[in-house]
């Protein structure tokens, strides 16, 4: 009985010391990021700096589509022609929309399709790069630093795990980019290899599977950038130099999505503070929040979740509808997870000299 006791107590300390299998990965770096809200559900070396291979290609076509229409047409110059790598075999000369460009960036993963891009939104890759890095600074990405448009080895080319998630849910709030990468297939409108299959297997292995990037060289290892969606809740899965990438990109994405789901905190237009209107029509109105406010919490987190309102108690007339007056936020204990603009719920217009004289009158 005495050996047994030990043996059960044995059992139970092994149990407490052995990590979580669910989360355990092959990953140099990973990460998991909520996008609405950018908060992180996993973390493993996040800030430390590594190549990142083609998945540097989520910031080319990010600067794509908030730079240009999707329906520009491109001329091919001689320097984006036969590209080392992964390629849909652009000609010298050869006119194609911006919009075929980019899908073949993203689903084929076309090196070539990255210099044309380059050359066309800033006049040359050198611009172009230079570009990168100032909307990556500005994004957030401080430990991130772009010699090329597609990824293929250089030194100086980095990110961190973290840096590439903010570079990610940035772009997937642009829904140009967000249904890009979520498309399988491709039929471009040029002539010969025009049929562009996603190389992403996330999009027809994993339930609610909807992009975003695989990315390889010798020096980086395997990289991907996953993306799900479930419950309204998306999320970005982020594997650098893993050689099981796939497999530890969906169980980190399905832990994620097992412990955490979307929580909404308050609804759009609903009326949540009142405020004082001076010289107006009314004397009195409320504020409503612009957005549904929505974050991720563990089931546990919903009794922690706190608001805070930040606006004027006070307002001179007149007031537009819509107008901003505020911010609605909110924490779970001291750290912010969201915010919103709190507005006007009607327009109030200022009193005439009439009313004024009208008010000194109801008031005797």
């Amino acid at each position: 009985m005495k050996y047994l006791k030990k043996f059960i107590c044995l059992i139970i300390i092994s149990a407490l010391l052995i990590p979580n299998l669910s989360w355990a990965n092959s990953a140099s770096s990973a990460i998991v990021m909520e996008v609405r809200t950018g908060r992180i559900l996993y973390a493993k070396n996040i800030h430390k700096k590594l190549p990142m291979a083609s998945t540097t290609k989520i910031m080319t076509a990010l600067l794509a589509v908030e730079n240009s229409n999707l329906d520009e047409k491109v001329k091919i110059p001689p320097n984006a022609v036969g590209i080392e790598g992964s390629s849909i075999y652009l000609r010298s000369g050869e006119i194609i929309t911006l919009e075929d460009l980019l899908y073949g960036l993203m689903l084929c993963s076309g090196n070539d399709a990255a210099v044309a891009i380059a050359n066309y939104i800033s006049g040359s890759v050198e611009e172009f790069v230079k570009l990168m890095n100032r909307r990556a600074k500005e994004i957030g990405a401080k430990n991130t630093n772009f010699m090329n448009p597609h990824g293929l080895h250089h030194k100086n080319h980095y990110t961190t795990a973290y840096d590439l998630a903010l570079i990610t849910r940035k772009a997937l709030l642009n829904d140009e980019f967000k249904k890009i990468v979520s498309t399988k297939r491709w039929i471009a409108n040029r002539k010969g290899y025009n049929c562009f299959y996603n190389k992403n297997k996330t999009l027809r292995q994993f339930s609610g599977g909807d992009g975003v990037k695989i990315g390889y060289t010798k020096a980086a290892g395997r990289c991907l950038v996953a993306s799900a969606t479930r419950n309204g809740m998306q999320i970005i899965s982020i594997v650098l130099n893993d050689y099981n990438w796939f497999e530890d990109c969906y169980n980190l994405m399905e832990e994620s999505f097992k412990k955490y789901r979307p929580y909404k905190v308050l609804s759009k237009n609903k009326r949540v503070k009142s405020f004082t209107v001076l010289n107006g029509k009314k004397n009195k109105s409320y504020l409503a929040v612009k957005q549904d406010i929505i974050i991720p919490v563990k089931k546990e987190e919903e009794k922690k979740v706190i608001v805070v309102f930040e606006n004027r108690k006070k307002v001179q007339a007149p007031v537009a509808k819509g107008q901003i007056l505020g911010k609605a936020k909110v924490y779970i204990g001291d750290k912010l997870l969201a915010t919103a603009d709190l507005i006007a719920t009607e327009d109030i217009r200022k009193n005439s000299f009439l009313d004024f004289i009208k008010n000194i009158f109801k008031r005797k």
